[in-house]
């Protein structure tokens, strides 16, 4: 286990955090693989394709994440507070909920796919590929639920580097299949699907050995895995805003892919090119984020509240390095990215305008996503839920539709309503920070 009450806050984070990075860009390697792959040795069908069902299928990774939140910030919380009793219990309930969560969602994915493709107007010459991805990878997320949950337990525990190597196993598998299904064998969109559920399964199989093999540093017997009521409750009250959070934001996505997809094929290549490019350039807040809540917990639990505030201000800092170099790398050489996921020079054209206005979003998330990792280890999820959805549905998705119904409009305006809806969010974060310091004098966050 990692303390993180003590020592210098910027080093701590730092320390913490570069794993938590390392580990989050090999996950989006792992998923942009597919897209690299299918993109270099298939059609524009295919990489519409992998591109709506990698969406789909990032939703239903947001709601397992956001529990895997709750459940790493309670094992946080027992562990600052030194309940190792109580730590255990979180572990065993995280368990059992997870698996819960498995034997309802992969059967209700299953059912819902044909909707799913439907409601997102997927072009019809991209249907088939896509249902044959997201029936595959839905087969894989009880091993998607595995993984989340044997990582939040080592984050919990203050551990951040360990998942690095659970998804560096991940990564190469996934690399290897691809190339030898879509490259050598030309299974398309199917071959993607595969080599991302066999990958998954391999990491998850090999982290349960792991887990099981190491132990803990505290007792935990087979009692604690049970669905503690006070556990569950706890994990819950974090994790479902987070979860309904991620899954209404991946919804939103969704409506706006939909959006953009009724302008063709090129169009929905083009967003799909993208929203994998921002996946990478928005690694650094994410994880920075992730940090934050992780050492904003184990200080609450061990009474160092004073050090919060300085742990908030360290994690924005460091997104705002990462962030700046993204925006402005984007905005002067978009296509050297933008080539990296297809050869046709009508989706390069189209995804490199979208991708020059969308990643001003890089810098205005750095504010947002450490302020929600901060609430969240104070357990304030919720607030974090608010804003995101004012933002979301009250500005982001009215603004695509409206900028979408101009005559003429390209991919580079519609780009714009990202980083608009985040500043929204920006500001409402901000008036809460006041309101809290005003009430909170102890542990002011502005100054």
């Amino acid at each position: 286990m990692s303390n993180l009450t003590k020592g210098k806050i910027s080093t701590t984070l730092l320390k913490f955090a570069i794993p938590f990075l390392f580990a989050s860009l090999l996950q989006a390697l792992y998923g942009a693989a597919d897209l690299f792959v299918v993109g270099q040795f298939a059609d524009s069908a295919s990489v519409s394709a992998v591109a709506i069902g990698s969406q789909v299928m990032q939703t239903i990774t947001g709601i397992i994440l956001g529990i895997s939140m709750g459940g790493t910030v309670l094992i946080g919380r027992r562990i600052g507070e030194k309940k190792h009793g109580e730590a255990a219990k979180a572990i065993g309930s995280l368990t059992v909920l997870f698996i819960i969560i498995a034997v309802i969602l992969t059967p209700l994915m299953l059912l819902a796919t044909d909707g799913a493709i439907t409601l997102m107007h997927t072009p019809m010459e991209a249907v088939k590929y896509t249902k044959e991805y997201i029936i595959i990878c839905t087969l894989g997320i009880p091993f998607i639920i595995g993984y989340n949950a044997v990582s939040a337990i080592f984050r919990g525990l203050g551990d951040s580097k360990t998942p690095v190597y659970f998804v560096l196993i991940a990564c190469v598998i996934n690399i290897i299949v691809d190339v030898v299904l879509v490259g050598i064998f030309k299974f398309h969109a199917i071959g993607a699907a595969i080599a991302t559920a066999s990958s998954q399964g391999i990491s998850f199989i090999i982290a349960l050995f792991y887990i099981i093999k190491r132990g803990f540093s505290f007792k935990i017997t087979r009692k604690d895995f049970r669905l503690d009521k006070e556990s569950a409750k706890c994990i819950l009250k974090v994790g479902f805003p987070l979860a309904l959070q991620d899954a209404l934001i991946n919804v939103s996505f969704l409506i706006i892919t939909a959006v953009i997809n009724t302008m063709g094929l090129v169009a929905s290549a083009a967003v799909g090119v993208v929203e994998k490019i921002i996946v990478f350039a928005m690694l650094p807040p994410t994880s920075f984020g992730s940090a934050v809540s992780a050492m904003t917990v184990q200080n609450i639990g061990a009474g160092e509240r004073n050090r919060t505030a300085k742990v908030l201000r360290y994690g924005i800092i460091y997104s705002l390095i990462f962030g700046i170099i993204a925006t402005v790398y984007s905005q002067i050489y978009p296509e050297t990215l933008t080539a990296m996921f297809t050869n046709d020079p009508e989706v390069i054209k189209a995804s490199s305008q979208y991708l020059m206005s969308f990643s001003i979003d890089c810098i205005m998330v750095s504010f947002v996503f450490c302020i929600n990792g901060y609430l969240s280890g104070m357990g304030k999820s919720t607030i974090s839920l608010i804003h995101s959805l004012i933002a979301t549905f009250g500005f982001r998705i009215p603004l695509t539709l409206l900028i979408s119904k101009i005559s003429g409009v390209t991919l580079y305006e519609l780009g714009f309503a990202a980083p608009i809806s985040t500043l929204v969010s920006i500001v409402i974060c901000f008036f809460y920070l006041r309101w809290q310091n005003k009430s909170e004098v102890n542990n002011p966050i502005l100054r």
